[in-house]
């Protein structure tokens, strides 16, 4: 994207339906190029059965600045993905187009365009505006149920329940977090059904539901019940069909690879009238379920934390409960009365035999194809901090919960941070770079699938990780909803609500906020609005235009549809010349969701903008 990158020549893939069309043996792709660059060959390189494959492109339209080329190439009859890139060869050099970018030698396997004919995510999934909900802190509104102080123990005598008024302050981190509980429910939520559809949001994702005795819930005790400080088994039926008649969907949370303590399972503190549990007892028949040490009383917990002991996979009868039986646990909240949409795995990438995850891609295909089978359009959602590349090729996952490929260059370009909270500071052209690095790495169906979030209940809140800068988060926003893939809010955003570390980030939902802090719901409500209602943003291409600096500039189209996304992270204002011919447009009139300017002009094929310090703009053809 820098000055060596100008140099290069005009070339361009979408991956969107204009540019691969699939028949049952083959794609033809186009690629688009300046008219001006007469490369002396130009071929797209594919590989069936795994040999090099050049095929010529043809001349398909050659008009303006722009010639269109096509070629057919085989779909791969060995493997499930077929992957291409395009070589142009000149008199100087040669020139290869890839997922990643445009560069002057041959591209590794890793950032090839890639088409998987046999495994697509489900239809409805990039189409949707996902809401995150820490059921503990959105809403309370049956205070029969919730927990009270000195309840029960989380462990044994150990961790006291501890009941708060709604709104008081969280417990510092690594101190009484799990304890604390303030009585959201799942009544509360379907309350604010109606807030929630006015404020754009379509899909729900909740955090565990499922009985536990901490406040969030990824320490399981019954899978097949929902808890009862929560609500009931009925209750979240009915909140699902509210839902369902809205049009709206809902993905649960599922937490296979560990157990809490309490499980019957495990049963560390002799709650069992049987006495039949793993704890101290060889000769339990759930001794197996989980992986001790012998007859001793080691064994292995998640990421070595012995309140979270691992569940064992080799023992059939826990496949069976899991994924593998009629009535597992995946199936059953995916049939009637729940009839659920998706299931986002927890810690899925550390699933496996033995301490480790060991053989985990047969158990992420194994739920996949448990879920699938009940319902082939469930979303299969898994959770990894870190890059996921292995687990998106289709036949795993249909998306991830995209840290990598969006959450850790987001943060480092608009906060200065990397995952860790170190500092990191990026350039815009290394933004774009490490944006499309990601993206190359899997199908395009499975980019539209990823699950892009500014934060979430496992990192600090987006706004106090930029120091409490609203331009800054506007900003992030503007890019969270344009940029490919799913946007996912998490509770509270759109009143602004700040938060540490965990448990800082859980805070309760401020309801008092909605009236002080309306122009932050009504930003909101514009960008769901606009995703709501374009397909561009939904399935079109991404397509670079400018990143230099501390500016962004980008093209999403489809079909006649076309979106610039603008971004100045900056504070000072920005002058831009956007070359919107390489969109093939060379005059038109944009309309300005965000600053409500009157229509911006554009002719000679160059768009022509001013952006202010820390604002972003989203221009829309008319």
């Amino acid at each position: 994207m820098g000055e060596c990158r100008m140099k290069a020549p005009f070339m361009y893939h979408g991956q969107d339906h204009r540019w691969v069309v699939p028949s049952d043996t083959s794609l033809t792709v186009y690629l688009v190029t300046g008219s001006d660059f007469q490369p002396e060959a130009l071929h797209v390189r594919c590989e069936p059965d795994n040999e090099e494959q050049l095929i010529p492109m043809e001349l398909s339209q050659d008009a303006g600045r722009l010639t269109t080329w096509q070629a057919t190439i085989p779909i791969n009859r060995d493997k499930a993905t077929t992957v291409y890139c395009f070589k142009a060869i000149t008199a100087e050099n040669q020139w290869w187009l890839h997922g990643a970018g445009l560069s002057k030698r041959m591209p590794g396997q890793e950032t090839l365009f890639r088409f998987n004919s046999e495994y697509q995510p489900p239809e409805w999934v990039k189409h949707q505006v996902f809401y995150q909900i820490f059921p503990d802190r959105f809403a309370n509104a049956n205070p029969r149920i919730s927990v009270t102080t000195n309840e029960y123990c989380l462990l044994g005598e150990e961790k006291p329940t501890i009941a708060k008024s709604w709104g008081d302050s969280v417990s510092e981190h690594g101190k009484q977090g799990a304890c604390e509980f303030f009585g959201g429910d799942l009544k509360g939520i379907r309350d604010k059904l109606n807030y929630l559809q006015s404020l754009g949001v379509t899909t729900l994702y909740l955090n565990p539901v499922f009985a536990a005795p901490s406040n969030h819930k990824y320490d399981t005790t019954d899978y097949l019940n929902i808890d009862p400080h929560l609500g009931t088994n009925e209750e979240f039926a009915e909140l699902v069909n509210d839902l369902h008649q809205r049009g709206m969907k809902v993905v649960l949370d599922a937490v296979f690879n560990h157990t809490s303590l309490n499980h019957p399972w495990f049963d560390r503190f002799h709650q069992r009238d049987d006495g039949q549990g793993a704890w101290q007892n060889p000769g339990s028949p759930f001794r197996d379920y989980y992986q001790f040490d012998g007859n001793s009383e080691n064994y292995i917990g998640w990421k070595g934390i012995h309140t979270l002991p691992k569940l064992n996979f080799l023992n059939p009868e826990v496949r069976s409960y899991f994924y593998a039986g009629d009535n597992s646990v995946i199936r059953h909240w995916l049939r009637q009365p729940y009839g659920i949409d998706g299931w986002r795995f927890d810690v899925i990438h550390m699933l496996g035999e033995g301490e480790g995850a060991t053989n985990n891609a047969h158990y992420v295909r194994a739920f996949r194809a448990s879920a699938k089978a009940e319902n082939p359009q469930c979303y299969v959602l898994g959770e990894h901090f870190f890059e996921a590349t292995q687990w998106l090729q289709g036949d795993q996952e249909d998306g991830a919960m995209n840290y990598y490929g969006f959450a850790h260059p987001v943060r480092a370009f608009f906060a200065n941070l990397d995952i860790a909270f170190a500092p990191c500071r990026i350039e815009a052209d290394e933004f774009a770079g490490w944006l499309m690095e990601a993206m190359a790495k899997i199908p395009w169906s499975n980019q539209l699938c990823q699950l892009n979030q500014l934060d979430s209940h496992d990192t600090m809140r987006f706004l106090t990780m930029v120091n409490g800068d609203e331009a800054t988060l506007r900003c992030a926003l503007i890019f969270l909803f344009c940029w490919a893939g799913v946007p996912c809010l998490y509770y509270g955003t759109e009143v602004a609500l700040e938060g540490g570390h965990d448990p800082d980030n859980r805070r309760c939902f401020p309801w008092e906020r909605l009236d002080s802090r309306q122009d932050m719901v009504d930003f909101i409500k514009q960008l769901t609005s606009l995703r709501n209602q374009s397909s561009a943003l939904q399935s079109g291409s991404v397509q670079w235009l400018y990143a230099q600096g501390d500016v962004i500039a980008f093209a999403r189209c489809l079909d006649g549809e076309r979106i610039i996304c603008a971004i100045n992270r900056g504070t000072t204002p920005k002058e831009l010349s956007i070359p919107i011919w390489q969109t093939g447009l060379e005059q038109g009139c944009f309309s300005s969701l965000i600053n409500k300017e009157e229509g911006i002009d554009a002719s000679g094929g160059t768009l022509e903008l001013t952006l202010p310090a820390k604002s972003g703009e989203i221009l829309v053809q008319v």
